[in-house]
């Protein structure tokens, strides 16, 4: 059995999903078994693998609110080591139906722990917020990923995320850790520099080796549904990624 690992960040467009849905794929590739929760009500990870997210018979709102075995609900991908659970817009009606339930935030941890043993790595996709979904992904993980975007306002919203982290480890999930920070959106300015060089002052091997760059061809990938070594292997964000993958393996 391996981690679960929350891809994490309050705030939006710093590549959460992006890194959600290409380490998955690389992993993957590498002859991992894989598992993608897709926390998100916009449903861009289960589109970003090729999945009409309208069309799906069941979604993670089900699982979560009607207690609908996982197993149910995993979907194929390209990938034979890869599966998801879809998302759509049905979730966003889970953060006010989850209020009257019992270990509301434990809902998501307990349908996984049905199935976790069947992959080396599940990583959860969360939505931009730290609501109850989100909170959901927070108590099932082991770890938290924090894609952070190399600009200055992006720190801010960092210290914030880590308190969120200890309060959930101290209230909810002992268990939980930082797996580590990601440096996203990467450019060759001065303020990317300076980004990288303070978050590596202050959180030390916690921030991963590998930088993902800003890169138009990660960008192009999911108006195809395809992760970016089937869009486009030579492409620096699948290198990027790639890298990743095998640093996660590295560090297991």
């Amino acid at each position: 059995m391996g981690d679960i690992i929350a891809i994490a960040n309050q705030k939006g467009g710093v590549g959460k999903t992006t890194t959600a849905v290409n380490l998955s794929a690389c992993l993957a590739a590498a002859g991992r078994r894989v598992l993608l929760v897709d926390l998100d009500p916009q449903g861009n990870a289960t589109s970003g693998l090729g999945i009409d997210k309208n069309a799906v018979t069941h979604s993670l709102y089900d699982a979560l609110v009607d207690d609908v075995p996982l197993r149910d609900i995993i979907a194929p991908t390209l990938m034979e080591n890869l599966g998801i659970v879809p998302s759509n817009k049905q979730l966003a009606g889970a953060n006010v139906e989850l209020v009257e339930m019992e270990e509301r935030e434990h809902r998501l941890r307990r349908s996984l722990h049905e199935i976790k043993e069947s992959y080396d790595y599940i990583f959860v996709d969360c939505p931009p917020s730290l609501g109850l979904i989100t909170l959901n992904g927070l108590v099932a993980a082991t770890g938290v990923m924090i894609p952070l975007q190399c600009e200055y306002y992006a720190l801010e919203g960092l210290s914030e995320l880590l308190q969120t982290i200890k309060l959930v480890r101290d209230g909810l999930n002992p268990a939980l850790q930082l797996h580590g920070v990601l440096l996203t959106m990467y450019q060759h300015t001065n303020l990317s520099e300076q980004v990288v060089a303070d978050v590596r002052t202050h959180l030390g091997e916690k921030v991963y080796e590998t930088v993902i760059p800003r890169n138009v061809t990660l960008s192009e990938a999911p108006s195809f549904g395809k992760p970016i070594i089937f869009y486009d292997l030579k492409s620096a964000g699948a290198r990027a990624y790639l890298a990743l993958a095998r640093e996660m393996v590295s560090r297991a």
